[in-house]
């Protein structure tokens, strides 16, 4: 049953068939010919995984970050970051970096943050004779932070899947976040430096001071959601609601950038984002049901535990496999496949389920960078237009910093469980 259930998913990933239908379809699959279950418990493992309350922060987060999209965050979280770092090497670079921090907090979706960014700093860093492929590159792997930096979606789909504090993976995330985003803006500054990219001119204090009274509402929202949280005002589900209406609020009533006519566009666009995602999430579950019912994570857990009882070994090969797959699954589905898989191992070895889930989550999030599947590779191309070679290229250096962000978060636990254990 697992070499038919693996075989018709990697031969249907093969196809470019999308990656909720290469689940399900293997499943249906693998159900039909090697067991006696009837198919509608298909539809009923569908319905139950995504029958979760913590599972609507994610419609929430969606439609949060599309008000703030429309509303005007984007544009003045951009004029904030230039008035800071603008003047310096590659200075629209660095604002690339920065903005994608700000809206990762607020989005909880890597293509999101690519496709709210990037609408605009890809074209303005072309203007400025920035490489192309540079550009690209550097708001794609930027786009990444969107599923470290909470809140997070995948965090919540961690959360759900493990049982694990959501709001525990929310404070990790930001020394995760802290880690990525840092080494990014390095490694966009070095390679400005040798390139010869120049800042713009240096901000009078009342420039800077007056983006940032513009842009204050924005920068608040993150403090109040994510301090509502950990303050025990309300749950990560009750906060993506409070964050749905600060953003309507925000946009429609203070910046006014949020008309009326905009409203059906923002709701059907988070909508067909919440479908893929849950769709995702159903059909991963089945696939991970089918999985556990063959016994498949116990076979893979000694299997690792027979390879090395050392638990750098045992982590490094996990990193390795998680970053392989993140090359070819979804980062929902990757958590929902793999979590139930892993997480036994590493429990074993005595590594937190929290910090576990922030590994898996900064090395699914590489896999938005790297082909085939990456995401924000995608996004990035459609926005910038040029090819997908042309962009993995130039995005080598920011999956080797990646890489090496990774390790240290694995290996450094302080980094990521500081926080939580403060709190």
């Amino acid at each position: 049953m697992a070499t038919l259930l693996f075989g018709s998913f990697v031969f249907l990933l093969l196809f470019n068939v999308p990656i909720a239908f290469c689940l399900g379809m293997a499943a249906v699959v693998t159900l039909c010919l090697l067991s006696g279950v009837p198919l509608m418990v298909v539809p009923q493992k569908m319905f139950n995984a995504i029958d979760s309350f913590p599972l609507m922060a994610i419609p929430f987060f969606m439609l949060a970050g599309s008000l703030m999209q429309n509303g005007g965050i984007s544009r003045r979280l951009i004029n904030l970051a230039k008035n800071i770092v603008g003047s310096v090497s590659g200075g629209l670079a660095m604002v690339v970096v920065i903005t994608s921090m700000f809206f990762a907090a607020i989005s909880g979706s890597g293509p999101s943050t690519v496709a709210a960014m990037g609408s605009i700093l890809i074209p303005a860093m072309i203007k400025e004779k920035y490489d192309k492929g540079f550009a690209a590159a550097i708001q794609a792997a930027s786009g990444s932070l969107g599923v470290i930096i909470p809140p997070s979606i995948t965090m919540i789909t961690y959360g759900v899947v493990t049982g694990s504090s959501i709001g525990d993976l929310f404070l990790g995330g930001f020394g995760a976040g802290l880690i990525y985003g840092g080494l990014i803006l390095l490694t966009a500054y070095v390679i400005s430096r040798i390139k010869g990219y120049h800042g713009s001119d240096k901000a009078s204090f009342k420039e800077a001071w007056g983006s940032a009274k513009d842009a204050i509402w924005a920068i608040l929202m993150p403090f109040i959601i994510l301090g509502g949280i950990y303050a025990g005002i309300f749950t990560p589900t009750e906060a993506a609601a409070i964050a749905v209406l600060y953003g309507f609020i925000v946009g429609m009533f203070i910046y006014k950038d949020l008309k009326w006519a905009d409203l059906p566009k923002v709701l059907i666009d988070s909508a067909k984002s919440t479908s893929v995602v849950m769709l995702i999430i159903s059909t991963a579950t089945v696939f991970g049901w089918l999985l556990t019912s063959e016994q498949i994570p116990e076979a893979i857990a000694q299997g690792f535990l027979a390879v090395s009882s050392s638990p750098v070994i045992i982590l490094l090969l996990i990193n390795i496999l998680l970053l392989f797959v993140g090359c070819f699954i979804e980062t929902n589905a990757a958590i929902i496949i793999l979590a139930p898989i892993l997480l036994p191992v590493v429990t074993k070895i005595g590594v937190d389920p929290v910090h576990f889930g922030l590994i898996m989550i900064v090395n699914t999030a590489m896999g938005m960078i790297t082909p085939p599947l990456g995401v924000n590779l995608f996004v990035a191309c459609g926005i910038s237009g040029v090819s997908l070679e042309r962009i993995s290229k130039a995005a080598i250096p920011f999956v080797i910093v990646l890489i090496l962000a990774t390790l240290m978060i694995t290996f450094v636990p302080a980094i990521t469980m500081f926080l939580p254990r403060l709190f």
